[in-house]
């Protein structure tokens, strides 16, 4: 998942929690010592999409232990492990599992030394640069915790590790194996996020959309090539291309509400071997960001349009016209948090931790397949929310004198695990027997 833009003010000191709050926060620090030495075992030992078996297998074998009826290999390396406790909703926690192909430079004592060769032939480190070790490591402390306070709540959970997040698949892949079908299927869902953008222990939460659609886009222009010192015998695809960039641009500015949020990137722009060569054809790889699926048809007819366009307005012939691919299933769905739940439960969260500790905060353009669960059944009562992971000497560094600081996906990102394991824990815990509360 990308990077969070948004940040948010210091956080000043919070009330005392309820005593309720007291009693879980300290059955947490007691698991936090066996629970930070999990974390730096994943830590040390990510696995790529696709790729997550001893991931799958450490969370499965938690699972039992705690007393799950676990299922292993659903959609790929994705685990369900469902435990029935009397009537009552449907309760689904999800974390995703897989790392990224960044070589670390965190300089942490158990800092990943993990290299592998990739799909497309490049030998790379893996890292967990975007956190997946804490959401892993908090979804087993949430286990623990609700089944040390079985007593307190009455339903069914079902909790699930993901594979393949980064891919933009796993949630699909698991929807396809039956995770609805052969298991209960929610009334609720919920899942955490650690964020770059604001202090460790606090916690964010966005009503409504929270995280965007994100497409990909391949353009083939195509020209007809020549010698560079006669451009009048070709029809040149850089400059029909570079065309193409250019229009691009007046979409967002042009076609789309001011109001609405919106995303046209050209990541990529390839073509050409020499000189004096005018090539046969460019490409281009764009990056289309969008929260409502109205928005997102837009982008993607405009960018097919404009690029038809363009190549008329070139003189290339019919036969020669650019080459649009767009994948208009394939996709990362814009994720949107059920707004009167969302409420509901930070409200909740509010309470539990104190109204300075949890906050709104804008929606962003990165993407998430937790969407996918929600848009399999918009009945289900879905949020997703963000722990922060920023340490707080550091944070407040970059407050005091501009000091950058990394983000999600950089191999400088270095999480204060111990806050967002122990906050994400209590919190999902917490969030869970409200839900599952007895009448």
């Amino acid at each position: 998942m990308p990077a969070m833009a948004q940040t948010v003010a210091a956080v000043p000191a919070a009330p005392a929690p309820p005593p309720a709050a007291s009693a879980l926060n300290a059955q947490v620090a007691r698991e936090m010592p066996s629970l930070m030495e999990l974390y730096r075992e994943m830590h040390a030992n990510p696995e790529l999409s696709f790729h997550e078996v001893q991931s799958a297998a450490r969370m499965a074998r938690e699972a039992r232990r705690l007393g799950f009826e676990v299922t292993e290999g659903v959609g790929g390396h994705g685990v369900v492990a469902v435990m029935r406790n009397g009537p009552g909703p449907v309760l689904m926690i999800r974390a995703d599992m897989d790392g990224l192909p960044v070589t670390e430079q965190t300089g942490l004592p158990f800092a990943s030394r993990v290299r592998v060769t990739t799909e497309q032939g490049v030998e790379t480190g893996v890292m967990h640069a975007c956190g997946h070790d804490t959401h892993m490591t908090a979804w087993i402390g949430t286990a623990r915790a609700l089944v040390a306070n079985r007593a307190n709540w009455s339903g069914t959970l079902v909790m699930i590790g993901q594979p393949a997040e980064e891919r933009g698949a796993g949630a699909r892949m698991m929807l396809a194996d039956g995770l609805y079908t052969r298991f209960p299927k929610p009334t609720h869902a919920i899942a955490f996020h650690d964020a770059a953008g604001f202090p460790a222990g606090m916690i964010g939460f966005t009503p409504g959309y929270a995280l965007a659609n994100v497409d990909s886009v391949d353009i083939q222009v195509r020209g007809v090539g020549g010698h560079g010192a006669y451009p009048q015998a070709t029809r040149d695809p850089i400059v029909l291309a570079s065309r193409i960039v250019t229009t691009l641009q007046t979409i967002v500015s042009r076609e789309v509400d001011p109001q609405d949020a919106a995303v046209v990137t050209v990541g990529s722009f390839h073509a050409g071997t020499k000189h004096n060569i005018i090539s046969d054809e460019a490409r281009l790889q764009l990056t289309v960001r969008s929260y409502s699926d109205e928005t997102r048809n837009m982008l993607l007819s405009s960018i097919e349009r404009i690029a038809r366009g363009e190549a008329i307005a070139a003189g290339v012939p019919e036969d020669r016209m650019p080459v649009v691919s767009i994948d208009r299933n394939e996709f990362t769905p814009s994720t949107y948090n059920v707004p009167e739940f969302t409420n509901q439960m930070a409200g909740f969260l509010r309470g539990h931790f104190g109204e300075a500790r949890v906050r709104q905060i804008p929606a962003a353009m990165g993407g998430e397949d937790f969407s996918q669960f929600w848009r399999a059944d918009n009945s289900i009562q879905s949020m997703i929310f963000w722990v922060g992971g920023t340490p707080q000497a550091e944070w407040d560094a970059a407050q005091a004198n501009g000091t950058p600081l990394p983000s999600l996906h950089s191999p400088f990102w270095a999480p204060d695990a111990e806050k967002v394991i122990a906050t994400a824990t209590e919190a999902m815990s917490a969030m869970a027997m409200e839900i599952l509360k007895k009448d």
